[in-house]
Parts: structure tokens; C-alpha cells; sequence
């Protein structure tokens, strides 16, 4: 009689697993090839940026492109960088911290408690997700308006914090991986609400939390606001490179720079929050 071994089984042949890793490192090479591209473009010279066909790597680095920008963008007037990137890092920072509370609020509620219309609530969240910022640019604009927030920058703080995705990972998260019991069980020792959500729910769901960083910070670092913001002390990072990187031809060294310094940010955030995000979304599939 054979003996069966213990532990599972592997499912594929060491053929289909080669297999597998080639294809994942030939998709890897693929979605990597931007990164690389911009990263060497930001220090390739005018005339390696116009040759055709275009070189993957640059030959002879240099550091004018960036040189130019941060020249450019001290002349440009009384506005310095630091002022941009302070305006563009004030507002990523409150409206991702906003848009997690807010979210994680909402999303605990509908996730272990039944009211009526709760379904209903869900759904219609569920509908929002198919509506872009475009759609929904007008009607923000005169709730802005209405409100007096037209020309400061809780006009991009505050609609960051009601983003339905955020809403919809965090319920499906909770409700996967939080039991009911541990919260009845906190109940019983006597804990309020407030400390069940914030010494025991918001730690379990820090890898939803993770994911929405990352989304949040991408749409927030990357918002040039120029339909709400109209004073030049409070306009965004995005909006000084753009304006910087649309002086033509002699300027295309400058706009790879810009490239760079926008992606850095969101990029070392998702490098270091991958294996969260990966986690909620195995997580947060549609159950209903």
C-alpha cells in the first residue's frame, strides 16, 4: 500500500508552474515598460528624446531636464514649488484621511447592521461606482458654489471624501472578514461603539484601509483643480507642471521631468501597500 503523504498537494506539474512564471514575467515586463520609459526619459537629453525610433534606455544621463524645471518654476512669479507641492500634499493628505474615516464609517454600519433601506443605500452605492468625475463635474460645481468653497481647496477636499469606491471596498471587506461574534463579543464585555470601531475594527481592516490610500492619493496628488481654484497661491503641483510642460518643442526635456516627480509619490506608496491591496481584493467581491 502506497503511503499518502501528508499536507496538500500540489495541482500542476513542474512544467505548468515554468509555465506560469513566464507568463506572469512576460505580463510584468509589459505593464513595467511605462515606468521604465519615463523614469530614463526624465534624464535622456534633447537629442536622445527625438530620435526615431525612440531608445527604451537613455546613453548619456544628465540631470538638465530637471535642472530646467525646478529654473522654470521659479520663475514663473511669486509662487515657488514648495508652495504647489504644499497645496497639492495638504490636499492629498485631508481628503485621503477623510475619505478613509468617512468610508470606514459608513461602511462598518452597513456592513453588521440591518436598518431599513440599508439594501437599498448599498445599491444605490453600488450604481455610483459607474458615474465618473466628468459626470459629475457640474453638479459639483454648484454645490460648490452654493456652499462658498469656489477658489479654496475644500472644493477638492470634501467630494474626496464621499468616493463611493472607497464605501463599497470597505463593506465588502468587513463583511468578509470580520465575524459578527467578535463584535458581539466586545459588546459583552461592555465596549461602546466608538472604541469597538477604532481599537478593534479599524486595525483588522488595514489592509482595505492600505488600498484606499493608494487609490485616493493617485486621484487627489493628480488633480490639477483648475475648475474650482482660480488664485494662484492655492493652485496644485500638477497645474504648475503642466503649465511648465506646454511651452512647446524646446520644453519636452522638462515635461519628462514633470512626469517623474508626479509619479513618484503614488508609486512608492502602492510599492509599499501592494500585498494589502492584493488581500482586499481577493476579499471584496460582490456577495449580493
Amino acid at each position: 500500500m502506497k503511503k499518502i503523504k501528508a499536507g496538500r498537494q500540489p495541482n500542476r506539474s513542474l512544467a505548468g508552474d515554468i509555465g506560469v512564471a513566464i507568463v506572469l514575467i512576460i505580463f510584468g515586463c509589459f505593464f513595467i515598460f511605462p515606468l521604465v520609459y519615463i523614469i530614463n526619459g526624465a534624464f535622456k537629453p534633447l537629442d536622445e528624446l527625438f530620435v526615431f525610433p525612440p531608445k527604451l534606455f537613455v546613453r548619456n544621463p544628465t540631470t538638465k531636464n530637471i535642472s530646467d524645471l525646478f529654473l522654470l518654476m521659479n520663475k514663473m512669479g511669486n509662487i515657488t514649488f514648495i508652495r504647489y507641492a504644499f497645496n497639492s500634499l495638504l490636499i492629498t493628505v485631508v481628503g485621503t484621511g477623510g475619505h478613509i474615516l468617512v468610508a470606514s464609517m459608513a461602511a462598518y454600519v452597513l456592513a453588521k447592521y440591518r436598518f431599513p433601506g440599508s439594501a437599498t443605500f448599498f445599491k444605490l452605492v453600488t450604481v455610483a461606482l459607474m458615474f465618473t468625475g466628468y459626470v459629475l463635474s457640474i453638479p459639483n460645481y454648484l454645490i460648490m458654489t452654493r456652499l462658498g468653497w469656489i477658489d479654496t481647496h475644500l472644493a477638492l477636499i470634501i467630494p474626496a471624501f464621499a468616493s463611493p469606491m472607497g464605501l463599497f471596498l470597505m463593506k465588502q471587506f468587513m463583511e468578509s472578514s470580520i465575524p459578527d461574534v467578535l463584535i458581539e463579543a466586545a459588546k459583552i464585555d461592555g465596549a461602546k461603539e466608538g472604541r469597538i470601531f477604532f481599537r478593534i475594527i479599524m486595525p483588522l481592516v488595514k489592509p482595505a484601509i492600505l488600498t484606499l490610500m493608494i487609490f485616493s492619493i493617485q486621484a487627489l496628488w493628480n488633480n490639477i483643480g483648475t475648475t474650482y481654484i482660480y488664485t494662484e497661491s492655492l493652485k496644485t503641483l500638477p497645474f504648475a507642471l503642466r503649465t511648465l510642460a506646454s511651452g512647446g518643442i524646446a520644453r519636452t526635456g522638462v515635461s519628462s521631468a514633470s512626469q517623474l516627480f508626479m509619479m513618484i509619490l503614488p508609486v512608492t506608496c502602492f510599492m509599499l501597500a501592494q500585498s494589502n491591496i492584493v488581500e482586499t481584493m481577493a476579499s471584496s467581491g460582490i456577495k449580493e
